[in-house]
Formats: C-alpha cells, structure tokens, sequence
C-alpha cells in the first residue's frame, strides 16, 4: 500500500527530481511533488512524495526527518489528509 510523506522546510531551490532521488534511497518512489505558489510559480518550501512500500516511508521518514538537504534541516513526517469543509446547503 502507498504511502505519502509531507516534506517541509526545503531549499526554494529543490527540483522534483533531486527531491525523488533523495527518496529512493529508501524504496521505490511513485511521485514527488513541490508545492508552487499559484501566483508567483515560485516554490513554497514544501512537498510530498508516494512511496509504494510502507516500510520503505517509515524508513525514509526516520532517517531523513531532521536531515540536512540543501542547506536546511527537512521536516519529513506522514503525510496527513485535510479534513474537507462540508458546506450546509440550507
């Protein structure tokens, strides 16, 4: 089962590429996505990635959390759903 990992506090200068390859350390990557500003297409600092294996994201995420990566120490932790707001159509 996939598992998806919230990766914050990276360089605005991480590519998606450089990002999946530091993840693949650990097992087989499905995705990784930087999160843009929708108005200034610059990078927030944040992303996620899918890892196929679960054991593979624990491992990633223990290892990695903290870690320094282009000059600044990642935050690397399970990617949690936000709750959708529900809308009363009354």
């Amino acid at each position: 089962m996939a598992k998806k990992i919230y990766v914050g506090n990276m360089s605005y200068n991480t590519s998606e590429e450089e990002l999946r390859d530091l993840f693949a350390q650990y097992g087989t990557v499905l995705s990784a996505n930087i999160i843009i500003d929708r108005e200034t297409r610059r990078p927030k600092g944040f992303g996620f990635v899918e890892m196929e294996d679960d054991s593979a994201a624990v491992a990633a995420i223990s290892q990695l959390d903290g870690q320094d990566f282009g000059g600044r120490n990642l935050r690397v932790n399970e990617a949690i759903a936000k709750p959708r707001p529900s809308y009363n159509r009354y």
